[in-house]
């Protein structure tokens, strides 16, 4: 199974793309993954609900025109399924015996994702109902996606 991370948001911080690249090298060793990033569209700070409903449907379709047909499509959102590690382990093992051929890890914007990625995503996850930057968000993604398979494995960096 091939993995994408989807950040909307640019990873620009040395210190949180280090950690990511990090992790992204220790999966090699298990799955093939990739982090795509900066689909953020530029947004006036005071800009009003039509101008982020905009940028929303422009990232969204971005975001869209990543994921195949044959690919699951799953988001980071506060409204998400809360997971143990064990329970991301099992999903984990559950989508790679789905068959598809990409599981696609949205963390969106700080306005989230547009309605038609939630429409299209088929699941919801949330760390937490904790706000965090994308960031550290994408930090946290890869750690738990590589905690997952070493839980998988059966190795001891659980624990």
């Amino acid at each position: 199974m091939k993995y994408r991370i989807i950040s909307v948001g640019k990873i620009r911080e040395p210190f949180y793309r280090d950690g990511i690249n990090e992790y992204l090298k220790r999966l090699g060793g298990y799955t093939n993954i990739e982090l795509v990033d900066g689909l953020e569209e530029k947004l006036n700070p005071r800009a009003g609900e039509k101008e982020i409903a905009r940028v929303l449907q422009k990232e969204g379709e971005k975001i869209l025109n990543l994921v195949g047909d044959n690919e699951i499509l799953v988001i980071l959102d506060i409204q998400g399924k809360s997971l143990s590690s064990e329970n991301l382990a099992a999903q984990i093992g559950e989508w790679n015996l789905t068959g598809k051929s990409r599981v696609n890890l949205v963390v969106g914007g700080s306005y989230g994702v547009a309605d038609a990625v939630k429409k299209q995503a088929n699941n919801k996850i949330s760390f937490s109902r904790m706000t965090f930057p994308h960031q550290m968000a994408v930090l946290i993604l890869t750690e738990q996606i590589y905690r997952g398979y070493k839980i998988l494995k059966g190795e001891p960096y659980h624990k």
